[in-house]
């Protein structure tokens, strides 16, 4: 039987991403390594970076599971998809210097422009309106997204947790790029990628993230996110 050529295509197939490297700049904090952690239990090619080549040597070595470590620049040049889990005060100044070795990349912006004080976590103003706007913004030549913000790094390095129940949403402006970002965390036992919108709402999803922080302190949990009726 013939599909018709202007049939849809359901929201839920996504590509086969075995074969991809992932590089995560920052791979060396909590988040960067916990996510390298995951994915390459899940079977992926992971390689993170630091500015230290050495640092990021021992953290993978650490991680185990075939994890490589070496400096930010070769991790970006080597890697086909790279998440970006940075402190938000270096974000710019990384990707900047970094743009040569990330063009044509898909690029996946993680960082919580976040702030504290005495009353608790808060979002940051930033102007270009989110972390993954400004990664767009200086990263004209790749193609950025938004994922990761709301998994606890806490449950991504604790071996025994064999499953993540939470979905990640992913944002970004070219489908192709949001659907391998989506099969990538869908890779990892009980999570799910769900389309959550272009760019330009990356925003709201960053700040969310001091929410959850409140929620977390609170009921001293490690909560995620699950979207319904998808």
């Amino acid at each position: 039987m013939t599909t018709p050529s202007n049939a849809q295509r359901d929201p839920r197939d996504l590509p086969d991403v075995g074969s991809l490297v992932v590089g995560v700049l920052g791979g060396t904090g909590e988040q960067g390594r916990g996510l390298a952690y995951r994915l390459a239990v899940a079977g992926q090619k992971v390689v993170i970076g630091s500015r230290s080549a050495d640092r990021a040597a021992s953290a993978a070595a650490e991680l185990g599971a075939g994890v490589r470590g070496t400096d930010n620049a070769t991790c970006a040049a080597e890697s086909d998809v790279v998440i970006v889990a940075v402190p938000w005060d270096g974000h710019k100044e990384l990707l900047v210097s970094l743009s040569a070795q990330l063009a044509g990349k898909i690029v996946v912006d993680c960082v919580n422009p976040m702030g504290f004080d005495k009353r608790g976590a808060y979002a940051l103003p930033v102007e270009e309106g989110s972390a993954a706007q400004q990664a767009a913004a200086v990263l004209p030549e790749s193609r950025v997204t938004a994922a990761f913000h709301h998994v606890s790094a806490v449950l991504l390095l604790d071996p025994n947790v064999e499953s993540l129940d939470t979905d990640i949403m992913v944002l970004g402006d070219e489908r192709a790029a949001t659907d391998i970002v989506q099969a990538l965390a869908s890779r990892i036992p009980g999570m799910r990628g769900v389309y959550a919108g272009r760019l330009r709402n990356a925003g709201q999803v960053e700040a969310l993230t001091a929410n959850l922080i409140s929620v977390n302190r609170r009921y001293k949990a490690h909560a995620g996110l699950r979207v319904t009726d998808v």
